[in-house]
């Protein structure tokens, strides 16, 4: 266990994370986020204002749709990453347990300028959420809920009752795999996740609780970012490499002309993947071309269970970004052999 954004959060279980990572990749991981915020937004002005502070397109989305998006910064900055979605007569956006305070406050004082047409309200307290992720995940959703999970076309929601409680159901995730993401009250929470283990149990599916450890070397693989690390208040959005998670068609949105501005002047930097051979990456180590010149520096990296590889996110000079290029990270003043590599590690099952 360790302390994250006021919680106390489970780094691993007992059944270790790296086996936590593949049963994720195989069966079903359960992950207990309720860490996670979650805000609504309505009004009359609901929908303007949603599409004028998130950085993606969500004016094209129909009822149910499910949309990653940024929220940014007058720079272009990246200060948090978002999941929207569009629910009848109002939208459902989630948000990260660090950035959550300064979220709501980051939304409340922006709708204030819309005179009263806008409302924002955080149920981040009164609404637990848990991700059931994996190959068989749609299949054990399938037997417990009502109406099947699996009728969602992926990045789409609807309402599913499960044990008798009604949940939220997005087919979203941040594993690469397919699933999906429970929301419902947080009074039915311990019920809820037992019934989980013990229909796996009773069927023949494999269950198993998954913590923070796992769920990262997932994302890593899956090419998905974690906050303070791919991006951060210090980081623009396209050096990132989401540029199509902003929606430069719409007439404006908050941090759109900064975006604009560094497009014409071209990134500085980019964010690239690096398999490593003969030492293990970590956050801060330095990038070396061969000729042993900084040309960046490493924002995560790990051993990818997978892929059975040590790699790195790192973001490098523009010149350096290709495929194929080879370069060396520092570890203990040592330089160990790199290659910058295609993103993501691992194919994500709504890409394949």
């Amino acid at each position: 266990m360790a302390p994250f954004a006021g919680y106390d959060m489970p780094i691993s279980y007992p059944t270790g994370a790296v086996e936590e990572h593949n049963i994720c990749r195989r069966g079903v991981g359960l992950f207990d986020i309720d860490h996670m915020g979650q805000l609504i937004v309505s009004g009359p002005d609901a929908d303007a204002f949603v599409s004028h502070t998130v950085s993606g397109a969500v004016l094209d989305m129909k009822d149910g749709d499910a949309r990653y998006s940024l929220l940014l910064d007058d720079k272009g900055l990246v200060l948090d990453d978002l999941f929207v979605y569009r629910l009848p007569g109002r939208w459902w956006i989630v948000v990260n347990a660090s950035n959550l305070e300064t979220d709501v406050e980051w939304f409340t004082l922006r709708a204030r300028e819309w005179k009263g047409t806008v409302k924002v309200e955080d149920v981040s307290e009164a609404t637990y959420m848990i991700a059931v992720q994996g190959p068989r995940a749609l299949e054990l959703l399938d037997l417990m809920g009502t109406p099947k999970a699996s009728s969602c076309p992926r990045f789409t929601s609807g309402e599913i009752v499960i044990q008798g409680t009604k949940n939220l159901f997005g087919r979203t995730g941040y594993t690469g795999e397919d699933g999906g993401e429970l929301f419902f009250p947080a009074q039915d929470a311990l019920g809820l996740w037992e019934g989980f283990i013990k229909a796996g149990e009773t069927h023949g599916i494999e269950v198993k609780a998954i913590g923070l450890a796992a769920r990262d070397s997932l994302r890593f693989e899956a090419g998905m970012p974690l906050h303070g690390h791919e991006i951060s208040p210090s980081i623009n959005a396209l050096e990132a490499g989401f540029k199509w998670a902003c929606d430069f068609s719409k007439p404006d949105f908050v941090g759109k002309k900064a975006l604009e501005a560094i497009a014409a002047a071209g990134v500085s930097r980019k964010l690239v993947g690096i398999e490593i051979t003969g030492g293990v990456p970590r956050e801060g180590y330095d990038v070396v071309s061969p000729s042993g010149e900084k040309i960046g520096t490493c924002v995560a990296g790990m051993f990818c269970p997978t892929t059975k590889k040590y790699a790195a996110n790192a973001f490098v000079e523009p010149q350096f970004a290709r495929p194929g290029t080879e370069v060396a990270v520092m570890a203990h003043g040592k330089p160990k052999s790199g290659v910058v590599v295609k993103r993501p590690l691992y194919l994500p099952a709504y890409r394949r």
